[in-house]
């Protein structure tokens, strides 16, 4: 009886214990304690610049590598270093991890030196070396079911596979993406699906991000070892079997990529992680912004396959459409009768009205940013079904006018159109974004749309201007495409030029996806190692360093910036949040680890929150576009004021000036 007492008084307590550790996981971040977010400690102990920090699965331990060799493992609730070791490397560290199921004793490296090591940290040891890459090694992968395996991704374009059960003490390839994208093509980046484990993410230099299965390719490459001695040429070309592979890329990129080229800007995806429940993929793109593709609800870019006939809404219904719009340019005329779904001004809620009211009243000053965000909450609050919201963000974004802009108010154009086919600006706007995005054809085509289904606008001041400017834009474009041609990257050749690549690979960025957020105000084009994570049980917020000493804080849904933190002094590269606690480790130049959480509410004073989060995001857009000088006085911390481009009028609105960008002192 009496051992029966006990027995049932461990379980209740168990239950209890587990009732409290699901309850504080589900909580652990919230809106509160993100706004009370604050430096706790930094850990010192190394020599060099911390280049990568991972949390062991109870997150009572957390480990370090660094650019002097060493890796370190600490007690960062104690904020004590715990061992000490050097790894055997003689280049920087990039990249460490935990092996999953290991008891916290085996810690796996990647280093520059193009070396990949695994050590039992109980006895600082270095158990076993890989030299098989022969370029610099920049991540390691785990799987929380697979405990003896892990990955790796090297600028030699190679993917490899470790099985620490082989007594071979090599590893395999399991992708070589120079197979397809030429010898050029560096792997930078790979992760894991935590929730399964049979899909592999890598990023790499250009902007397409990869999603392989690895039961396919493992078949693949197993059958293609076995009949070698008959393969054919094109078999040999088929590096990844149909239906492995599946490509995500924000659909404006590969359009622009030729002008990011010509300003010397290298579009690279430095960091790729997956969500906690598995179903979306976040992604750093350096040179851009931060992008969340959804694995599940997919959607294809707009601007990748642009067709150039007309297409009507119902001939496009069983073709290639996504979230219920057409990629066409087209409407059809009988659908001008506004929408049944579609919510007027008049059906908004008081907090809605409110929320719209603030926003408009934000437009009206200029302050693009706090519109967009603003509209941004309205569209969320009001279940993504109302088009005034939708053709007013487009608004703000074609005033704004920082990287991606245009493409997002393309997107949010067709979206009001979906919702109000005679939605008259966001048709006009549509237009405008074509044209800005450099598809010149189709922007005619829209805008000769426009004329016909408003008549009345065909001779307005904004239509004439537009149309202007389309006709000067189609007379110069072939001399313009000859200079870009000439003038392009080398670097980017295979991801510019259609005959560098095989069929195959064409075919895969043809079926991309596109992105679902996209996440702005951070500055990523300094390192190529800068991370962005998810931040929550659920990834409720998205966390990014940046090239401005700074990290910042969006909220997963509505993609607002909610704060703004100076995490170092020159850049921070690592972001990595505890597994279950409002806790967060982050690194970049500077030789420490330092640790966040929310600060007592008595505590007034954070002199590490930066209060001008809009005035920080400007100075990094500016950042981003900056020559290398430009790029130098703005680390001196320089004022520079004033931003290219001209502020054309997209509809009867009035017509407003950009204003000045400032960088914040440094």
């Amino acid at each position: 009886m009496c051992q029966r007492n006990i027995t049932a008084n461990i379980l209740n307590r168990q239950i209890r214990e587990n009732q409290v550790l699901g309850f504080q996981r589900h909580y652990h971040v919230t809106d509160p304690f993100i706004k009370r977010l604050g430096l706790e400690a930094e850990l010192q102990g190394h020599s060099g610049c911390v280049n990568c920090l991972e949390w062991n699965e109870r997150g009572d331990l957390l480990a370090s590598g660094s650019d002097d060799q060493h890796a370190i493992v600490w007690d960062p609730l104690r904020h004590k270093k715990l061992i000490t070791m050097h790894t055997g490397h003689t280049a920087n560290i990039f990249s460490v991890k935990f092996l999953p199921h290991s008891g916290d004793r085996i810690l796996v490296t990647g280093a520059a030196d193009t070396k990949v090591h695994v050590h039992d940290v109980t006895v600082k040891e270095t158990i076993h070396m890989f030299s098989d890459h022969t370029n610099r090694v920049k991540r390691i992968a785990t799987a929380p079911m697979w405990p003896n395996t892990f990955w790796s991704a090297a600028e030699d374009g190679v993917i490899r596979q470790y099985d620490l059960r082989e007594s071979s003490k090599r590893s395999e390839v399991l992708i070589d993406l120079t197979e397809y994208c030429g010898q050029l093509v560096e792997a930078k980046c790979v992760a894991v699906n935590p929730r399964d484990n049979n899909y592999l993410a890598v990023g790499a230099n250009g902007p397409f991000v990869r999603l392989y299965d690895i039961r396919m390719i493992h078949n693949h490459r197993k059958s293609l070892s076995q009949t070698a001695e008959v393969q054919t040429l094109c078999d040999k070309q088929k590096a990844i079997p149909d239906g492995a592979g599946q490509y995500y890329v924000a659909g404006h990129l590969p359009v622009k990529l030729p002008d990011y080229n010509n300003r010397l800007r290298v579009l690279v995806a430095t960091y790729v992680t997956f969500s906690p429940d598995g179903t979306e993929l976040l992604v750093n793109m350096g040179g851009e912004q931060v992008y969340l593709f959804d694995l599940t609800f997919k959607q294809r870019p707009y601007t990748i396959l642009l067709p150039k006939k007309c297409h009507s809404g119902s001939e496009m219904q069983n073709g290639k459409t996504t979230n219920g719009v057409s990629n066409g340019i087209h409407l059809a005329a009988n659908c001008l009768r506004v929408s049944q779904h579609q919510s007027s001004s008049s059906d908004l809620s008081p907090n809605l009205e409110h929320i719209k009211q603030q926003a408009n009243e934000a437009f009206a000053r200029q302050q693009w940013t706090q519109a967009i965000q603003l509209y941004s909450l309205g569209i969320h609050t009001a279940g993504q079904n109302n088009a005034m919201l939708y053709g007013n963000r487009a608004a703000a974004y074609m005033k704004r006018k920082w990287d991606g802009d245009h493409y997002d108010a393309l997107r949010d154009c067709l979206k009001a159109l979906s919702l109000n086919p005679a939605h008259l600006k966001a048709h006009f706007r549509l237009a405008r974004c074509l044209f800005e995005l450099k598809y010149v054809a189709e922007a005619l085509e829209c805008l000769d749309d426009f004329k016909g289904k408003f008549p009345e606008q065909a001779h307005s001041s904004a239509c004439s201007a537009l149309d202007k400017d389309i006709k000067a834009a189609l007379f110069s474009k072939n001399d313009s495409a000859e200079e870009k041609k000439s003038s392009s990257s080398i670097r980017f050749h295979n991801f510019s030029h259609r005959e560098a690549i095989p069929e195959d690979e064409i075919i895969l960025r043809e079926r991309s996806f596109d992105y679902k957020h996209r996440y702005c105000g951070h500055c990523n084009t300094t390192t190529d190692i800068k991370e962005a994570n998810f931040f929550g049980s659920k990834g409720q917020y998205i966390v990014s360093g940046s090239d401005d000493g700074s990290f910042f804080i969006w909220e997963k849904e509505t993609t607002n910036l909610v704060r703004v933190l100076q995490g170092d002094e020159s850049i921070v590269n690592c972001l990595q949040p505890h597994p279950s606690y409002c806790f967060l480790a982050t690194s970049g130049i500077d030789p420490v680890v330092r640790l966040w959480n929310p600060r007592p509410e008595t505590e007034m004073e954070n002199g590490r929150v930066v209060e001008d989060m809009d005035g920080a995001s400007q100075a990094n857009q500016r950042r981003m576009n900056a020559d290398p000088l430009e790029v130098m006085l703005l680390n001196m911390g320089y004022r520079i004021t004033g931003l290219s481009g001209s502020n054309d009028a997209s509809d009867d609105e009035e017509e407003n000036n950009e204003g000045q960008m400032q960088c914040r002192t440094s």
